[in-house]
């Protein structure tokens, strides 16, 4: 259950649908930026740089952040939607609703991807790298997403709710953890930016890699966070139910 300080408004049921578009509109996003760089790409002959492959999705995090948190939290990826949950700041009961939302934003810009370009790219999907295992690949995810949902959940908390400080986090690391592990696993830290290429390319071979680790990473940062600062507190939950200051 929710902290008795959340506002009226986050708890009025009538209003669940914005969240929900908010979830599904802001995934579409990330997607269709984080896919469409690798199909933009190979389709240009490699003007995209991989600098600008990574940092492309911690940008466009950072301006959903800014543009939309204060409607539903800005989650954008089911790893970070259950570690609100298991960190007691989001209610368990909605969170099978913002997962639905953000598969369903992710799998409509796979889609717009494969319409606009076809499969050019891998359809931009995420997989372990030339002479990289799976394990490897496995672990790296598990290593990334630890630290990506500590930073979200660090800023989220406190006196750092989500804001200019945890738009600029956020989007750092994203961009950060995909400069230096980008060419081991793909740098995805999001169930949702891997499957959805992933199902509409065709190939699903290594999509449970991509789902497991962020989801197990997730999980060791809501531990890590009960370590560091114990049990969650009434500003805590500012990032779940999407607070700005």
């Amino acid at each position: 259950m929710l902290r008795a300080s959340a506002p009226p408004d986050f708890l009025e049921p009538a209003h669940e649908w914005r969240r929900l578009f908010s979830e599904a509109w802001g995934t579409f996003l990330l997607v269709v930026v984080a896919a469409g760089a690798g199909v933009v790409a190979s389709l240009s002959g490699g003007a995209i740089t991989l600098g600008m492959k990574v940092v492309a999705p911690g940008m466009m995090v950072m301006a959903v952040i800014y543009f939309m948190g204060a409607v539903g939290g800005a989650h954008l990826n089911p790893a970070v939607t259950l570690a609100f949950a298991a960190r007691r700041n989001f209610p368990w009961n909605r969170v099978p609703g913002y997962i639905v939302a953000q598969f369903a934003g992710g799998i409509a810009a796979a889609c717009f991807l494969r319409a606009m370009f076809g499969t050019v790219g891998l359809l931009g999907a995420t997989v372990p790298g030339p002479g990289i295992s799976d394990f490897k690949a496995l672990i790296m995810g598990v290593l990334l997403t630890t630290g990506l949902v500590g930073t979200i959940l660090g800023t989220a908390s406190g006196a750092r709710n989500i804001g200019s400080n945890g738009a600029l986090a956020i989007g750092g690391y994203i961009a950060l953890a995909g400069l230096w592990a980008a060419p081991v696993s793909g740098a995805s830290m999001n169930p949702v930016r891997s499957f959805a290429p992933d199902l509409l390319r065709g190939d699903m071979s290594t999509t449970y890699i991509y789902i497991a680790g962020p989801i197990v990473g997730a999980m060791i940062a809501v531990g890590f966070e009960w370590i560091l600062k114990g049990k969650p507190t009434a500003a805590g939950a500012s990032a779940a139910r999407g607070d700005l200051n």
